[in-house]
């Protein structure tokens, strides 16, 4: 089998709850996303996904995803999409790093292999560890009432589990932090998250602000270092995230910065071959961890379902399914939540059907 063309197609995912706030102003109400199709000379074709939350979440933003996916696509025409290995070691030939592009086409070709195997990606990626799991949702970053009103709106779904958006100042975010804990049930799992918004004082301070809450805290400042230190200063438990962007990071994250917990997005680390592998390495370091993406719909949600599916239960802290926080659908709103629980569909591949109608014509074709 041989991969005869790479087509790309952009959309906009619109924020199901209005605009999506971080720290340090970042806002928006819609995002761009990236679909990848690949289709073989025998007749089947995979889809992936890859979204860059902006250009200020991380050094990558929606056009180079594009272009990025065109310069790879030209090196990847005749290979065997099923080939995992050689897919990603020419696609390395041609572009450091770009881990957001070469996700999507990652996850395009495990999609395909499923169908060759007729599989669910979740079974070849180690087996369904777990029929459903836990899922969170994020709770934008604005005043401490509102924020309280979210998380008592979205507990009416059945969402106990909220990354509560901080990173301005210390002592309003440690309010923000407080509604919402007050607003939750005694279960409830509650992320104060900085997105590394805070420089060294302000989380310093954040920490001894939030001390004694049932929360932890995601990635107070960007540079590990500097997590490291605020980590020093505080009783709660870290999660790492933004700057854990390979092997040598994770480990940092542990034994450095005294993290328990980290978030393995596929578009940060080149799709569900990069995510499987990270994840086999925080399973082995005794850490929990979130499974999901950068931001996305349907195809993102199906592929991150099926790496959450295949985590032991007891190191997956939770997963996201964005086609929950997005309105746009091009796969029929599938893979679908239930009262805040998460499955991976059972068919092969990614288990969903992409409609090319839902999406408009391609930004470019390789052949």
């Amino acid at each position: 089998m041989k991969i005869a063309s790479i087509d790309a197609f952009g959309y906009e995912l619109t924020y199901a709850h209005g605009e999506y706030v971080m720290s340090k102003g970042r806002a928006a109400q819609s995002q761009a996303s990236t679909l990848v199709r690949i289709r073989t000379d025998a007749g089947l074709e995979g889809w992936g996904e890859s979204s860059t939350l902006g250009g200020t979440y991380l050094p990558s933003f929606a056009e180079g995803t594009r272009e990025a996916v065109r310069v790879l696509a030209a090196a990847l025409i005749g290979l065997d999409p099923t080939n995992l290995s050689k897919v990603h070691r020419a696609m390395d030939a041609v572009l450091l790093g770009q881990n957001n592009a070469k996700s999507a086409i990652d996850i395009a070709c495990w999609d395909i292999l499923g169908k060759v195997a007729n599989l669910p990606i979740s079974t070849l990626i180690g087996g369904t560890a777990q029929d459903d799991f836990p899922l969170y949702e994020a709770v934008p970053l604005t005043s401490p009432e509102q924020m309280a009103d979210f998380v008592r709106m979205r507990g009416e779904a059945g969402i106990n589990r909220f990354q509560v958006k901080v990173g301005n100042d210390p002592f309003d975010d440690a309010r923000r932090t407080r509604s919402v804990v007050e607003a939750c049930g005694g279960d409830a799992v509650i992320i104060a998250d900085s997105n590394g918004g805070w420089n060294l004082q302000a989380g310093i301070i954040a920490v001894r602000e939030l001390a004694g809450l049932k929360v932890y805290v995601e990635q107070p400042c960007r540079d590990t270092a500097d997590c490291a230190i605020v980590q020093k200063m505080s009783s709660l438990p870290l999660v790492m995230d933004e700057s854990v962007v390979n092997s040598a990071e994770l480990y940092r994250a542990k034994y450095e910065a005294g993290a328990g917990s980290v978030n393995i997005k596929l578009g940060r680390v080149g799709g569900i071959t990069g995510a499987v592998r990270m994840r086999g390495q925080a399973q082995d370091l005794g850490m929990t961890m979130c499974i999901e993406d950068v931001w996305g719909g349907d195809v993102t949600t199906a592929a991150v379902s099926h790496v959450a599916a295949s985590t032991q239960p007891e190191a997956l802290l939770h997963a996201s399914f964005f086609n929950d926080w997005t309105k746009e659908h091009v796969a029929g709103y599938l893979p679908r939540s239930s009262r805040g629980r998460g499955r991976a569909p059972d068919g092969p591949g990614l288990g969903i059907c992409v409609d090319v109608k839902a999406i408009g014509p391609a930004l470019f074709e390789v052949r």
